[in-house]
């Protein structure tokens, strides 16, 4: 009889454990960001140059990463636009989706020879972005005087982040997570 009485009182005690335990929290509250939606800009410039252009998904943003060759980190400037334009010819660049980020990052694309060292393959679709929550194209408006141009298509204005990383082996990189929702 003491027996029973103790395996059900462990028994309730267990569950009165289990019962108080909290709720693992909903994705959308672990996605929270104290991000915005206005310019953000460092103005440092470096003689590294851009060697590489990627995109990554992530369960809470899509991000770009602008991958830089040896040297201190780049500064940059990111903010939305009406429209995307090129730096030297002012053309307009139209971009898939609800908003455009035009995307200025203070390197080259080209070394002191003026060879370049990254030509996107395709300037209208520089990485692919299909199957991306917020991402809908990243375009190619130009390297010119020192400064390299994107423009990211985004499914609307959201909020977003940038920030320099140092790479391996002394390289640097620019990243731009823009996140799935407010």
């Amino acid at each position: 009889m003491h027996r029973t009485a103790a395996v059900l009182a462990a028994a309730a005690l267990g569950a009165s454990f289990v019962a108080t335990a909290p709720a693992p929290a909903a994705q959308g509250a672990a996605c929270r960001t104290d991000w915005g939606s206005t310019v953000e800009r460092d103005r440092s410039s470096t003689p590294a140059e851009v060697v590489g252009v990627r995109a990554g998904r992530h369960a809470c943003f899509d991000r770009l990463v602008v991958d830089l060759g040896r040297g201190p980190a780049a500064g940059w400037w990111v903010g939305y636009v009406p429209e995307v334009r090129q730096a030297a010819s002012g053309d307009v660049l139209p971009t898939r989706g609800g908003a455009s980020l035009q995307v200025t990052v203070h390197a080259a694309a080209y070394d002191e020879d003026y060879r370049p060292t990254y030509r996107p393959r395709d300037p209208r679709e520089v990485v692919p972005v299909a199957g991306y929550r917020t991402f809908r194209q990243v375009v190619w408006a130009s390297s010119w005087e020192g400064d390299t141009g994107l423009g990211i298509g985004t499914r609307a204005r959201l909020p977003f982040r940038a920030f320099a990383v140092a790479g391996p082996g002394g390289t640097t990189r620019v990243v731009v997570d823009v996140a799935h929702t407010w």
